[in-house]
């Protein structure tokens, strides 16, 4: 298929789209799991319960947050390499491959249990990840310690 062909072109589209639509997705419920961490440690902290069984839900959560934008980070490599398809090649290939191809190029590429162990390590000390959960913590442990 040519570059111009106006149905790879609109499979590129649509796969660009769908992908888009779900990193949005997640985008939303990241934030919601923030939201969730500052309402039970604000409730925690409204009724005296800060305990340590607070710091693991905060830590609990702060992981979940983690994994939650690894899962992110893996639609947002396909949009970029979709992006970058689209203006260099017309739409019609990408490494030598199609669209909807998302899944497959993630089994090809998925990495051993260390690995995804230290990507979430990775997305986890990202500060638009880390915020508000440092904060949280450093409050429960300073409340803890006192």
């Amino acid at each position: 298929m040519e570059s111009s062909d106006p149905v790879q072109t609109s499979d590129l589209a649509i796969e660009w789209s769908l992908l888009q639509n779900q990193f949005d997705s997640y985008e939303k419920f990241s934030l919601l799991i923030k939201l969730l961490s500052i309402g039970i440690f604000s409730t925690a902290y409204l009724l005296n319960k800060l305990e340590f069984f607070m710091l693991l839900i905060l830590l609990t959560l702060w992981l979940q947050d983690a994994i939650w934008k690894t899962f992110q980070a893996r639609i947002e490599t396909r949009i970029l390499q979709l992006e970058a398809c689209a203006s260099t090649h017309g739409g019609a290939q990408l490494s030598g491959s199609t669209v909807y191809q998302f899944n497959s190029q993630y089994l090809k590429n998925r990495p051993s249990a260390a690995g995804l162990i230290a990507e979430y390590a990775r997305q986890a000390i990202k500060p638009t990840v880390a915020f508000p959960h440092v904060l949280l913590l450093l409050s429960l442990v300073f409340r803890l310690s006192f």
